[in-house]
């Protein structure tokens, strides 16, 4: 990434936001105004004609134009299929990407509704056959350049980078490191032949979206390949029993519309614990961006890091609980070993995450 598209995304403004619409063959009113986005740069924006949409500015060196081309295709595919997503505007010249220097954007219509709370019973039935509809029509055809949800690419890589950039402080940066490779090397012997296919990828409870009685999903930025029950911890992320007998009511709806491999529940402990290990690296990449250190204050301390160092030791113990209790005649994932239940929040695995969204 260049220092110029860097400085020039940091600096996006409504006015360069409207430019850049306009550039592209759209007529638009001068009404503009940020969205709630870490990642990326996301405004609303008013068209000469009354409507509204919504302007997507990608993080310039996070995803080439062909892997955004691939979400993108995914999107009209499962358009195609009546399946409630959002697909991208096409601009008049037919393409659905352009660039403003070396960031690429896109239009997407404004949808409406609100994000649940949590889930009734109901929903969680309804979600599982949408994400059943949603599997199907990724399990068609492979994604060449998305992400993988491996331990090279979604961990090894970023602890790489910790280390050489020394981002964790000395005294916890040996057991911290060697806590993480640990993890990606369960999860890699036991994700080891498992099937994989194009999925959502950050499917939690923030990225649904209801209004007038239809259930849709939005946000498929972090779509990847990897195995269908990334998909479904994400939504259902607790141990509870409560949660277990939703997961059990998912997993029944889901099956009405798609066969669904039991034994991979005993990936969902490793997919935690990679994902923990990716949300902290994904913050430090994205320090030197203003909205970062206004927003995790307490990121990079002592205090910080000495959490997260526990924090994988409890992981990694759970992890190793829910293998012992995953051999035959046991159930996957319902125990850490210890007879208790380590706290989960949101902001702890959910990227954009905010209180209340």
């Amino acid at each position: 990434m260049s220092h110029d598209a860097s400085d020039l995304f940091l600096t996006l403004t409504p006015e360069r936001v409207l430019d850049a619409v306009e550039a592209s063959g759209v007529e638009a009113n001068p009404v503009c105004y940020p969205l709630n986005s870490f990642e990326n740069r996301v405004y609303e924006v008013e068209l000469a004609d009354r409507s509204r949409v919504v302007a997507k500015f990608y993080r310039p060196g996070r995803w080439s134009a062909a892997q955004i081309l691939e979400e993108h295709d995914f999107l009209f595919e499962l358009e195609t299929e009546e399946i409630p997503v959002c697909a991208p505007r096409r601009f008049p010249d037919g393409l659905t990407l352009h660039s403003l220097g070396h960031i690429h954007y896109c239009l997407f219509d404004r949808r409406g509704g609100r994000a649940p709370d949590e889930l009734t019973d109901a929903n969680v039935e309804r979600l599982g056959r949408l994400v059943a509809r949603v599997h199907n029509v990724g399990a068609r055809r492979p994604a060449e350049h998305r992400m993988r949800l491996d331990a090279d690419f979604y961990v090894r890589r970023d602890l790489d980078w910790l280390e050489a950039e020394k981002s964790i402080p000395a005294p916890f940066a040996p057991r911290y490191l060697a806590l993480a490779r640990e993890i990606a090397d369960v999860y890699e012997r036991a994700s080891a032949g498992v099937g994989v296919q194009r999925l959502h990828g950050d499917l939690h409870l923030g990225n649904l979206l209801f209004r007038d009685g239809l259930l849709r999903l939005l946000d498929f930025d972090d779509m990847m390949v990897g195995p269908p029950v990334q998909d479904l911890w994400l939504a259902l992320p607790g141990r509870d029993a409560y949660t277990l007998r939703q997961r059990d009511l998912f997993l029944a709806a889901y099956e009405e519309l798609r066969l669904f491999d039991h034994s991979t529940l005993r990936l969902i402990e490793p997919l935690r614990g990679l994902r923990l290990i990716h949300y902290a690296a994904w913050i430090a990449r994205r320090w030197h961006d203003p909205i970062f250190p206004a927003t995790w204050t307490h990121f990079g301390t002592s205090e910080y890091w000495e959490r997260e160092t526990d924090d994988l030791a409890e992981q990694l113990a759970v992890i190793h609980g829910a293998v012992a209790v995953a051999e035959p005649g046991g159930r996957e994932g319902t125990s850490n070993g210890k007879g208790e239940e380590p706290e989960l929040t949101n902001k702890d695995y959910f990227w954009d995450w905010e209180e209340g969204k």
